[in-house]
């Protein structure tokens, strides 16, 4: 079984077995290799319940096909980029639904050196080589081996910062059943990281007893119960990922839930500090902190569309030194342009014991300056159509189309995309002022819903 609908703009996702089975997976498995003409290729896969079964099933397509597996087991997603950027591989993928649901599952691919495979890139003649009969086994039959990469990993991550630097802090990290505390125990454990840690949700667990039952920190119901143990333990921050590792979010000690957006303009601080005037790629669903905050450093901001293997592209095609997305992705130019889920925890201690601050010493002037709606998102059948009915209504900005349509006032702008994998309309709202947010909000709103007739999903 494999549902065409299952390739999205980035990866594979759907829902095992009645979008993607065992068979679909070989096939899959098969189509990629075919692809890439590859010998050797990594295979891994995400804490799962369905992984095990689909990963042997791609795994052993490949051996019939004639291609070498080097099976680096389960892990989180930076360190499947870290094992194909690293190993004498082709390329690989690793068996991923990142945040969905427990029956969700999926292929995440890269090529030779961590270079993302997308829908324009590749993926879409996977899908097409996926649909077609399976080929013959090969004369050869390939051979599996497997490799440890964690302690390679470990000592990666930690070559990003001055150990020296790192505070003596009390960490609440949620991995929501994923792998990331397990490696962040490793990382503190090989230098002796000044950290008291308390874990939640930090035993790898595919039945994600979460709150909800979904492992995304950008949830309510996940966050609520960081803030609520970052609070009442007295911790100094909280730290959480989505179940795959590769989204980073954090809590400050009274309890407030970073976005990517503000986490962006202070990262950068490190970023500017080491690589002063370095360019930083953004995503345009908020961007006043960032563009403002770098510009104060002297850095430099390129705007790009959102999406994982889209800003690789475009980190390399400006020179960028790093990139933050509001959605609480970052990448790093040395991290082969990819995303990663622990560098930015690292970098972030780093950054507070150099300068003896907490990090709401850092994000109190940005809440003081920069004020948000959140993504508010619209359920709609043709979003492109909507953005491109609405654009003439907002003439009156000074409008962008880096990402769907962003119009800026004097006071509040908004940036209107429509989602890369679902059919939905994406809205973020941000403002100088509580004032010119609701005003500006309310506007907004009031067209999409008078153009649709649709009301924001959840409302």
């Amino acid at each position: 079984m494999i549902d065409p609908a299952i390739f999205k703009s980035y990866d594979v996702r759907g829902v095992v077995p009645q979008q993607l089975d065992e068979a679909g997976a070989a096939a899959i498995a098969r189509a990629f290799a075919g692809l890439l003409g590859a010998k050797t290729l990594v295979v891994a896969k995400d804490v799962r319940a369905t992984g095990p079964a689909l990963a042997a099933a791609a795994t052993e397509a490949l051996l019939a096909g004639g291609v070498d597996v080097l099976d680096i087991g389960t892990v989180s997603t930076d360190m499947f980029y870290y094992a194909v950027a690293t190993l004498p591989v082709d390329g690989g993928f690793t068996i991923s639904a990142s945040h969905n649901p427990k029956d969700w599952n999926g292929f995440n691919f890269c090529r030779r050196g961590a270079q993302p495979l997308s829908l324009t890139s590749g993926l879409a003649e996977v899908r097409e080589r996926a649909l077609q009969p399976m080929p013959p086994p090969a004369a050869r039959r390939g051979q599996r081996r497997e490799a440890d990469v964690w302690e390679g990993f470990v000592d990666y991550v930690l070559s990003y910062i001055d150990r020296r630097l790192i505070p003596s802090v009390t960490l609440v990290a949620d991995a929501n059943c994923g792998m990331q505390v397990k490696v962040l125990e490793r990382v503190i454990a090989r230098r002796r990281l000044p950290l008291r840690l308390h874990a939640l949700h930090g035993d790898p667990d595919g039945s994600f007893p979460v709150p909800g039952g979904v492992p995304n920190p950008l949830l309510e119901s996940n966050h609520a119960a960081l803030t609520a143990a970052v609070t009442s333990r007295g911790a100094d921050l909280g730290v959480a990922w989505d179940a795959d590792g590769d989204r980073c979010f954090f809590v400050d000690h009274t309890g407030y839930f970073l976005s990517g957006y503000f986490t962006t303009a202070i990262l950068a601080r490190s970023i500017l500090r080491r690589q002063p005037g370095a360019t930083i790629v953004i995503d345009p669903r908020s961007i006043w902190a960032t563009q403002e905050t770098i510009a104060e450093l002297g850095g430099r901001t390129v705007l790009s569309r959102a999406g994982m293997t889209i800003i690789p592209d475009a980190m390399r095609a400006v020179g960028a030194e790093f990139a933050g997305e509001m959605s609480a992705h970052f990448y790093f130019r040395r991290n082969w342009c990819r995303d990663n889920g622990m560098i930015p925890l690292l970098v972030l201690l780093e950054l507070l014991g150099r300068e003896g601050k907490r990090l709401a010493d850092f994000v109190q002037p940005l809440r003081e300056r920069y004020f948000t709606s959140g993504e508010i998102n619209f359920e709609v059948e043709d979003p492109a159509a909507v953005v491109a009915e609405l654009t003439p209504r907002f003439s009156d900005g000074e409008q962008d189309f880096t990402d769907g349509l962003s119009a800026a006032y004097r006071d509040w702008r908004f940036n209107l995309r429509p989602s890369n994998t679902e059919p939905l309309l994406r809205l973020n709202v941000e403002a100088r002022n509580p004032t010119a947010l609701a005003q500006g909000l309310a506007r907004v709103r009031a067209a999409i819903e008078l153009a649709t007739g649709v009301r924001a999903a959840g409302h």
